[in-house]
């Protein structure tokens, strides 16, 4: 039986893993247009930076083949705190799953993602997630 992912946390959960585990990783699976177009969370206050690595790739939306082995690369191993934001939850999951299965211990989803789910109008970014919660973040 494969092991599942540490849990789905929420973003206030997020934010104090970062800040009380010195190495704690966000990783951001989010595409380059969600990135570039919609923000990014802004980890300054706890002298980190977020990891960017697309679960998907844009714009067929595939899987990456790749991503297990990219956030390898980036010097993250198996011991590591690493949480997973995507746009509304289902693509940390699913990272997150991936990494668990690849043999990471800690891995947690952002329930809400950065965005969070979408209001009576179908817009995301004011019901929750990491911007509706009022968490550092930043666009270019």
């Amino acid at each position: 039986m494969v092991e599942s992912y540490a849990g789905d946390i929420s973003c206030d959960t997020a934010w104090e893993i970062l800040n009380d585990d010195p190495g704690a990783v966000l990783v951001d699976v989010r595409t380059d247009a969600e990135w570039t177009f919609v923000g990014v969370p802004d980890l300054r206050a706890v002298g980190k930076r977020p990891l960017f690595v697309a679960w998907q790739q844009f714009p067929a939306m595939t899987v990456n083949p790749r991503f297990v082995e990219t956030v390898c690369e980036s010097g993250l191993g198996a011991a590591d705190t690493v949480v997973v934001l995507s746009r509304a939850g289902a693509r940390s999951a699913a990272a997150a799953q991936a990494l668990t299965e690849a043999g990471f211990r800690r891995c947690y989803s952002v329930a809400d993602g950065f965005e969070g789910d979408k209001d009576d109008t179908g817009r995301r970014g004011g019901l929750n997630g990491w911007k509706a919660h009022g968490l550092p973040w930043v666009q270019s």
